[in-house]
């Protein structure tokens, strides 16, 4: 065997143990996330706190993305990786650290100036999500008026006990770019166990003690988020790296954080433009009727449940090994990593919409129809997860064909991608929301994630590097080959599902809905695995191969 195919051997063994390592903290995360919007139905069901909370989460929420997950992702780790990369002389190691010192001084100052001034304007920004009764014959009109007081009033409390969130989770997110980029995965893994853990357990402790159990889930928020960073500074420790503020001159100055801010503008740019998907989303459905942002809310959980237990874990596994591709200009390996991860996604992403949409009542019934949550709550819930769960592959693709461009710090092209997918979700929303309501704002969410992928596809060619026709043909056959297989799995499930359904009728939601759902995924999963193993699915026979060593 030639050195390069031990290489290559052994960089695969990489993504796979770190992949494994990741994929159980993943899960356990999204398990305990869960958990957490469980907690959520049973005290805030989707009524008026839910929608309040909702609302007041998403500011801080859309704020993380674009400085903690979108900064770390697209601009610290390439250059942080860049700086590992040249060596470990004590120059090298100087200017290693303090490039780390000026991205944390970076981070702190900007986040708390955000934080504080968001803060001070909250009120201001209640209008785009509060509509104002403007019929004044209404026989209700007094109630109408009141009940938009009233949501003004708590939405803005909820955000500004929340804000502070934005600061711990960048801190947070920054500690994770450095472990992940010295490849350690499992901590930063396991902080989203923690965030979780303490919004459940602050809801169920301080509940009874405030006002309402929305403020005590908003605690619970920014506690979790405080945690999430102090947990994992003292790994960064062992890893020979400190972590202190510096001045900002010398944070300004810095070349390297320079380089992270040449970055980080167009992608924030092109994020803000994204993620502004969701603050339209949320301020329409809350315009839409009450219930529909919550419900909106619980759909995208069981959705993200899916995507983040692979998707995300493969994203960020890769990252750091493209970049190292990337830097080494080792193309042919950069290219069967990246299609290798698409497939995984394909594989896992589609059957996973198939079975959804054959037993998506179950499962909510199952996860949150309890307390609060009532049939009312199932059925707002139900019509949206079926758009959202149609457009996963896409979503899961995205995150994969994304860390492709910026390993090779091109961070242009995927804002431009995103900018272009923003304004059809926003024509879209705006189109679908009067006669579809939330199942509209879903739909938009998912067309417009096809129109993400396929620009991705579309701005492969510019970067000259990647075999964009053999990327775009190896993905689109194959998903053609799951689909179909998908399918012939499903319809037995389909055909079962109303037998199943009146066999367990009359029990509580562990029996009557539970049951069904178990039985229904063992049925899918025996049918799918027997297809991928007789026709000899490269994917299948890889895993095959390796239990067998």
């Amino acid at each position: 065997m030639e050195k390069n195919d031990l290489q290559t051997g052994t960089k695969k063994k990489s993504i796979v143990r770190s992949g494994l390592v990741l994929s159980l903290m993943t899960f356990a995360s999204r398990i305990m996330g869960l958990i957490r919007e469980m907690t959520k139905a049973s005290f805030l069901g989707t009524g008026f706190y839910s929608d309040c909370f909702s609302v007041a989460f998403l500011i801080p929420n859309l704020l993380r993305k674009l400085f903690a997950e979108g900064s770390v992702t697209v601009a610290f780790v390439p250059t942080f990786k860049s700086y590992l990369e040249k060596g470990n002389d004590e120059q090298n190691r100087k200017d290693t650290q303090d490039f780390i010192n000026s991205t944390l001084t970076l981070v702190s100052f900007l986040t708390t100036c955000i934080v504080v001034i968001g803060i001070i304007i909250t009120p201001l920004l209640m209008p785009i999500f509060c509509k104002k009764p403007v019929d004044t014959e209404a026989a209700n009109y007094l109630e109408q008026v009141q009940y938009w007081l009233a949501q003004k009033q708590e939405i803005t409390y909820l955000t500004r006990i929340m804000f502070p969130y934005l600061f711990f989770i960048s801190i947070a997110a920054l500690f994770q770019g450095i472990l992940n980029g010295c490849k350690i995965f499992a901590p930063s893994g396991f902080t989203p166990v923690l965030f979780n853990g303490i919004v459940v357990l602050g809801t169920y402790l301080l509940a009874p003690h405030t006002e309402n159990p929305a403020r005590a889930m908003a605690i619970g928020v920014v506690s979790g988020g405080c945690v999430q960073a102090l947990f994992q500074w003292p790994f960064i420790r062992k890893t020979g790296w400190h972590v202190r503020l510096t001045s900002l001159r010398k944070t300004f100055s810095n070349p390297g954080t320079r380089k992270v801010i040449a970055l980080v503008i167009p992608t924030i740019i092109g994020m803000a433009a994204y993620q502004l998907n969701d603050a339209v989303s949320t301020a329409m459905a809350t315009r839409a009727g009450e219930g529909i942002s919550s419900s909106l809310g619980f759909s995208l959980r069981l959705q993200e449940l899916i995507l983040g237990i692979f998707a995300v874990t493969i994203g960020t596994v890769i990252l750091p090994d493209l970049s190292g591709l990337a830097n080494n200009e080792k193309w042919e390996e950069f290219n069967n990593m990246l299609i290798q991860a698409m497939k995984i996604m394909i594989v896992i992403s589609i059957p996973v919409t198939a079975y959804s949409l054959v037993t998506g009542r179950e499962i909510i019934t199952l996860v949150y129809k309890n307390n609060m949550f009532d049939d009312r709550s199932v059925e707002l819930t139900l019509g949206e997860f079926r758009f959202h769960i149609a457009g996963l592959v896409f979503i899961a693709l995205n995150r994969i064909i994304g860390p492709a461009f910026y390993a090779q710090k091109n961070s242009k092209l995927p804002t431009l991608a995103g900018i272009i997918s923003f304004g059809a979700n926003i024509l879209l929303v705006l189109v679908f929301t009067g006669p579809f309501g939330g199942n509209g704002i879903a739909c938009a969410l998912s067309i417009a994630s096809l129109i993400n992928t396929i620009f991705l596809f579309v701005f492969m060619k510019k970067l000259g590097t990647i075999q964009t026709g053999t990327v775009v043909k190896s993905t689109v056959l194959y998903s053609l080959k799951i689909t179909v297989m998908s399918v012939i799995a499903a319809v037995p499930c389909w055909f079962l599902r109303p037998v199943l359904l009146n066999a367990f009728e009359g029990h509580g939601r562990l029996i009557s809905a539970g049951m069904p759902a178990g039985l229904l995924a063992l049925l899918f999963a025996v049918v799918g695995v027997l297809e991928l193993i007789i026709t000899r699915d490269e994917i299948a026979m890889s895993i095959i191969k390796r239990g067998n060593k």
